[in-house]
Protein backbone atom coordinates (compact mmCIF):
# COMPACT_ATOMS: atom_id res chain seq x y z
CA UNK A 1 0.00 0.00 0.00
CA UNK A 2 2.88 2.65 0.92
CA UNK A 3 4.77 1.80 -2.63
CA UNK A 4 2.15 3.26 -4.79
CA UNK A 5 2.36 6.48 -2.62
CA UNK A 6 6.01 6.65 -2.10
CA UNK A 7 6.49 6.22 -6.51
CA UNK A 8 3.52 8.65 -6.64
CA UNK A 9 5.32 11.41 -4.64
CA UNK A 10 8.41 10.41 -6.05
CA UNK A 11 6.80 11.08 -9.54
CA UNK A 12 5.49 14.50 -8.36
CA UNK A 13 8.70 15.37 -7.41
CA UNK A 14 10.43 14.80 -10.47
CA UNK A 15 8.15 16.81 -12.26
CA UNK A 16 8.98 19.41 -10.12
CA UNK A 17 12.62 19.42 -11.77
CA UNK A 18 12.23 19.00 -15.37
CA UNK A 19 13.52 22.80 -16.44
CA UNK A 20 17.25 22.80 -17.37
CA UNK A 21 19.04 26.40 -17.10
CA UNK A 22 21.82 27.20 -19.95
CA UNK A 23 25.43 28.34 -18.89
CA UNK A 24 25.83 31.53 -19.83
CA UNK A 25 29.21 32.25 -18.81
CA UNK A 26 31.46 32.25 -15.65
CA UNK A 27 33.91 34.75 -14.08
CA UNK A 28 36.69 33.18 -12.28
CA UNK A 29 36.46 35.45 -8.25
CA UNK A 30 39.62 33.47 -6.89
CA UNK A 31 42.65 31.35 -8.37
CA UNK A 32 43.72 27.85 -7.07
CA UNK A 33 46.57 26.47 -7.70
CA UNK A 34 45.40 22.82 -7.53
CA UNK A 35 41.60 22.33 -8.56
CA UNK A 36 39.17 24.62 -9.82
CA UNK A 37 38.74 28.16 -9.28
CA UNK A 38 36.02 29.69 -7.32
CA UNK A 39 33.72 31.44 -9.69
CA UNK A 40 30.47 33.34 -10.76
CA UNK A 41 28.45 31.34 -12.80
CA UNK A 42 24.99 32.75 -14.74
CA UNK A 43 22.46 30.00 -15.81
CA UNK A 44 19.49 31.08 -17.80
CA UNK A 45 16.15 29.47 -17.63
CA UNK A 46 12.46 30.19 -19.10
CA UNK A 47 9.55 29.49 -16.85
CA UNK A 48 7.92 26.19 -17.78
CA UNK A 49 4.21 27.42 -16.91
CA UNK A 50 4.97 31.31 -18.86
CA UNK A 51 6.14 31.74 -21.81
CA UNK A 52 7.50 35.08 -22.37
CA UNK A 53 9.57 35.26 -19.25
CA UNK A 54 13.09 34.18 -18.69
CA UNK A 55 15.60 34.36 -15.48
CA UNK A 56 19.01 34.88 -15.32
CA UNK A 57 20.33 33.25 -11.55
CA UNK A 58 24.20 34.11 -10.20
CA UNK A 59 25.41 31.44 -8.34
CA UNK A 60 28.88 31.19 -6.32
CA UNK A 61 30.62 28.09 -7.03
CA UNK A 62 33.48 26.28 -5.11
CA UNK A 63 36.60 25.39 -6.28
CA UNK A 64 39.77 23.63 -5.20
CA UNK A 65 39.82 19.41 -5.67
CA UNK A 66 36.09 19.31 -3.92
CA UNK A 67 34.91 21.96 -6.57
CA UNK A 68 36.66 20.17 -9.22
CA UNK A 69 35.10 16.66 -8.61
CA UNK A 70 31.21 18.10 -8.01
CA UNK A 71 31.97 17.22 -4.06
CA UNK A 72 32.00 20.79 -2.64
CA UNK A 73 28.77 22.37 -1.16
CA UNK A 74 28.44 25.65 -3.00
CA UNK A 75 27.75 28.87 -0.72
CA UNK A 76 24.03 30.12 -0.57
CA UNK A 77 24.87 32.94 -2.47
CA UNK A 78 23.34 34.23 -5.38
CA UNK A 79 21.34 36.37 -7.07
CA UNK A 80 17.90 36.66 -9.51
CA UNK A 81 16.74 38.84 -11.97
CA UNK A 82 13.80 37.82 -13.90
CA UNK A 83 12.02 39.99 -17.14
CA UNK A 84 9.36 39.64 -19.92
CA UNK A 85 11.39 38.60 -23.20
CA UNK A 86 8.31 38.35 -24.76
CA UNK A 87 4.13 38.34 -24.95
CA UNK A 88 3.29 36.90 -21.47
CA UNK A 89 1.21 33.52 -21.93
CA UNK A 90 0.42 31.65 -19.59
CA UNK A 91 0.14 27.91 -20.17
CA UNK A 92 -3.07 26.78 -17.91
CA UNK A 93 -4.57 27.76 -14.31
CA UNK A 94 -1.70 29.49 -12.55
CA UNK A 95 -1.01 28.28 -9.22
CA UNK A 96 -0.31 30.95 -6.28
CA UNK A 97 2.91 29.40 -5.45
CA UNK A 98 4.79 27.16 -7.66
CA UNK A 99 8.32 25.97 -7.98
CA UNK A 100 9.61 27.51 -11.42
CA UNK A 101 13.37 25.82 -11.15
CA UNK A 102 15.63 23.92 -8.73
CA UNK A 103 19.36 22.59 -8.76
CA UNK A 104 21.27 20.83 -7.11
CA UNK A 105 24.10 22.80 -5.02
CA UNK A 106 25.40 19.85 -3.01
CA UNK A 107 26.05 16.42 -3.82
CA UNK A 108 23.92 15.56 -0.47
CA UNK A 109 20.49 17.23 0.11
CA UNK A 110 21.03 21.19 -0.44
CA UNK A 111 19.43 23.19 -3.53
CA UNK A 112 18.73 26.36 -4.77
CA UNK A 113 14.66 26.94 -5.62
CA UNK A 114 13.40 29.61 -7.52
CA UNK A 115 9.19 29.54 -6.36
CA UNK A 116 7.24 31.92 -8.58
CA UNK A 117 4.06 33.61 -6.41
CA UNK A 118 1.53 35.09 -8.24
CA UNK A 119 0.55 38.46 -7.23
CA UNK A 120 -2.91 38.39 -8.75
CA UNK A 121 -4.03 42.23 -7.17
CA UNK A 122 -0.53 43.56 -8.64
CA UNK A 123 -1.19 41.54 -11.71
CA UNK A 124 2.26 40.51 -10.84
CA UNK A 125 4.79 37.62 -10.87
CA UNK A 126 6.99 37.29 -8.06
CA UNK A 127 10.10 35.07 -8.47
CA UNK A 128 12.19 34.24 -5.16
CA UNK A 129 15.57 32.39 -5.18
CA UNK A 130 16.13 30.46 -1.75
CA UNK A 131 18.86 28.12 -0.43
CA UNK A 132 17.36 24.52 0.88
CA UNK A 133 18.75 22.04 3.09
CA UNK A 134 16.89 18.91 4.00
CA UNK A 135 17.02 19.56 7.57
CA UNK A 136 17.67 23.49 8.24
CA UNK A 137 17.20 26.47 5.09
CA UNK A 138 19.40 29.38 4.61
CA UNK A 139 18.00 32.52 4.98
CA UNK A 140 19.79 33.86 1.64
CA UNK A 141 17.29 34.94 -0.47
CA UNK A 142 16.91 36.64 -3.92
CA UNK A 143 13.80 38.47 -5.52
CA UNK A 144 12.64 39.55 -9.08
CA UNK A 145 9.14 40.51 -10.29
CA UNK A 146 7.81 41.09 -13.46
CA UNK A 147 4.23 43.21 -13.91
CA UNK A 148 2.17 40.79 -16.27
CA UNK A 149 1.59 43.66 -19.19
CA UNK A 150 1.18 43.99 -23.09
CA UNK A 151 4.36 43.17 -24.67
CA UNK A 152 4.70 45.76 -27.89
CA UNK A 153 7.18 44.44 -30.69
Amino acid sequence: MKYPLLLAALLAALSTLNVAAEEVGCVTTAWKLIGANHKVCVQAFDDPKVQGVSCHISQAKTGGVAGAFGLAEDPSQFSIACRQVGPIVIKGKLPDQETAFSENTSVLFKETRVTRLFDRKRNTLVYIAVSRKLIDGAPANSLSTVPIMPWRE
